[in-house]
């Protein structure tokens, strides 16, 4: 399975601090948004990713990321020339998946809880046509509403409805077979000039093979898209990281903890960062005697 984080758009409602730089390069209080979103496609042990942003900031995203290389992964990078929507992620990165299943995540969303890494690697193994993850909410006509039958199979997908059917929204994580790419090809554009990932999820439900995940009551889902919860966010995650001493989305301690590279390494990742906190809790998790897998 290939990943992709969708990190483009301008950003609007977060004028003037998305001016000059992405909003998935912004801070959630330790590190880059861009952080959250690719630990959660590690956690699922994808090693394979593409990142596609706007032209003028790929270029960032490659001086934060590299090549990848230094995680024991692969890092690949694709322009969106315009916010044409997000079902355009399978069609700019056709080439990149090739003949794999592929797990899209939207790159301002933030997934946290106990056994998430495991919820998401037996998500990959069973995957049967479409899997979408449902999140509870307070105020669902904000977002893609799920309606369920009464075996609580996913019947459809009602977007920001005025009298919403369940308290379900569809979350930016989406896990799909290799008939993505060909269903994103022959998409149109809806009312509003984009193609639609609603539209994608639809074609699965009408074929009976879409699947909702209910996230548990102790998962946290936030997304960043203002200022009030990017700040929300960064209150969330500092609050966490103090009280319980680990760091959520350290993407290196991730990746030494899966597996993906070695003691020695994880140390030079740690001398890079030098004196900062972040670098000195890379150190703290090389000695633990007992490591448990980061944000499981």
């Amino acid at each position: 399975m290939k990943g992709i984080i969708l990190a483009g758009g301008s950003g609007p409602r977060l004028d003037p601090l998305t001016r000059v730089i992405s909003k998935q390069l912004l801070p959630v209080y330790d590190k880059p948004m861009i952080y959250y979103p690719l630990s959660v496609l590690m956690l699922a042990g994808l090693r394979e990713i593409l990142v596609i942003s706007t032209p003028q900031d790929l270029p960032l995203f490659e001086r934060l990321l590299g090549d990848g290389e230094q995680l024991g992964m692969r890092f690949s990078y694709a322009a969106q020339a315009a916010p044409n929507g997000l079902a355009e992620a399978f069609i700019i990165g056709r080439e990149f998946v090739g003949t794999d299943q592929v797990c899209l995540i939207l790159g301002d969303n933030i997934f946290y809880g106990s056994g998430f890494g495991q919820t998401l690697r037996v998500a990959r193994a069973e995957l049967d046509g479409a899997l979408l993850f449902g999140y509870r909410v307070e105020d669902p006509e904000r977002y893609g509403v799920a309606e369920l039958g009464p075996a609580g199979q996913l019947l459809g997908i009602e977007e920001k409805p005025t009298c919403p059917k369940s308290t379900l929204a569809i979350t930016g994580l989406y896990f799909f077979d290799n008939q993505v790419l060909d269903i994103a090809a022959k998409l149109k554009p809806s009312a509003r000039g984009e193609l639609e990932i609603t539209d994608i999820n639809n074609v699965y439900i009408e074929a009976g093979r879409a699947r909702l995940k209910t996230l548990p009551r102790g998962a946290a889902w936030l997304d960043t898209g203002t200022q009030e919860s990017l700040l929300d966010a960064s209150h969330f995650v500092a609050t966490l990281e103090r009280r319980q001493g680990t760091s959520i989305s350290c993407i290196e301690e991730i990746a030494y903890r899966r597996g993906f590279i070695d003691a020695a390494q994880l140390t030079r990742l740690a001398d890079k960062c030098g004196k900062s906190r972040y670098g000195l809790y890379m150190r703290k998790a090389l000695e633990e005697t007992n490591p448990v897998e980061a944000n499981e």
